[in-house]
């Protein structure tokens, strides 16, 4: 079977447009399309209808599309890992990471890395869980480390815990909030900056604030940038949600102040790193995955 033909029923599968898919591949829309020709020729059936410009598989389409996928992804993991056997080195990586393990581990990992194996290329990418997951899917990183309780539950993907960081509301220091308790009505007046906030987070703040079922928590500024919400924690009366761990420095230094929240749920991140499964991590990236669990479990303690 011929892979590279497998890779264009893919292209169209994901473009359902065969001048898209055609740009997708670098060929030309009348090759392409002699090219799905063919491969409907050699296996005997027909894999897309083309009905007056709309494309879309067929059931024999789908049923072809799903093995496809899987049998492509192998090869590209087979060429990897023989590439990686026969060159014997260490190789550039790019992975991504969440707010949180950006501000709180990243620091150290990257330094360590970088006096560890300064020939090696590092490409960090920082965002939420979402869209980190779809840039693991194309294979544009090879693993990402952020909070895990929102991950779909999907066979395709490994997740290795890397245990929690505690949370908590802070203000700047003069907040009128910062010199005596208060409820999380009181703080949730204020607005909250936050990251990205797991669901089952979110639940329970809604019952914490009285807010009526269904009705979701809503902070006021939601950013994927931490020290976005730091400054402007730092520069307003907005109340910042974060692990204690992101936030120690200031809390130390008295820049920052943790609120006392009478009723306040446990708040925590749980973070992990997620690959995916049955895919050969490169020499680097099994070192920097080590190196970020032990920090991760230093900073935890």
């Amino acid at each position: 079977m011929d892979l590279r033909r497998l890779g264009h029923v893919l292209a169209l599968a994901d473009t359902l447009h065969f001048a898209r898919a055609a740009e997708r591949v670098h060929l030309s829309q009348p090759a392409f399309s002699r090219s799905i020709q063919a491969i409907e020729s050699d296996l005997g059936i027909r894999l897309f209808e083309r009905d007056a410009g709309d494309v879309r598989p067929t059931p024999a389409g789908e049923f072809v599309i799903e093995r496809a996928r899987k049998l492509l992804f192998d090869a590209r993991c087979l060429q990897r890992d023989v590439d990686l056997y026969r060159d014997s080195e260490l190789g550039d990586t790019a992975f991504g990471v969440g707010p949180f393990p950006a501000a709180t581990l990243m620091p150290r990992v990257l330094s360590e890395l970088r006096r560890l194996y300064p020939k090696v290329a590092l490409r960090v990418e920082e965002s939420n869980w979402h869209q980190l997951l779809e840039r693991l899917r194309t294979e544009d990183i090879e693993f990402f480390v952020a909070e895990v309780r929102d991950l779909p539950e999907d066979a395709a993907l490994d997740v290795r815990p890397l245990g929690t960081q505690r949370g908590c509301f802070c203000v700047r220091a003069g907040h009128p909030l910062a010199a005596r308790q208060c409820t999380l009505q009181d703080a949730w007046r204020y607005g909250v900056a936050a990251t990205k906030v797991p669901n089952v987070v979110k639940a329970g703040l809604a019952r914490a604030i009285g807010l009526p079922a269904g009705q979701e928590a809503i902070p006021a500024l939601e950013c994927d940038d931490f020290a976005i919400l730091r400054a402007v924690a730092l520069s307003t009366d907005t109340v910042l949600a974060a692990t204690q761990a992101a936030v120690q420095a200031d809390l130390d230094a008295g820049a920052l102040v943790p609120l006392r929240v009478r009723g306040l749920p446990a708040l925590f991140s749980e973070m992990g790193v997620v690959s995916l499964r049955n895919r050969t991590p490169s020499p680097m990236a099994s070192n920097a995955i080590a190196c970020i669990t032990r920090v991760a479990g230093e900073v935890n303690r």
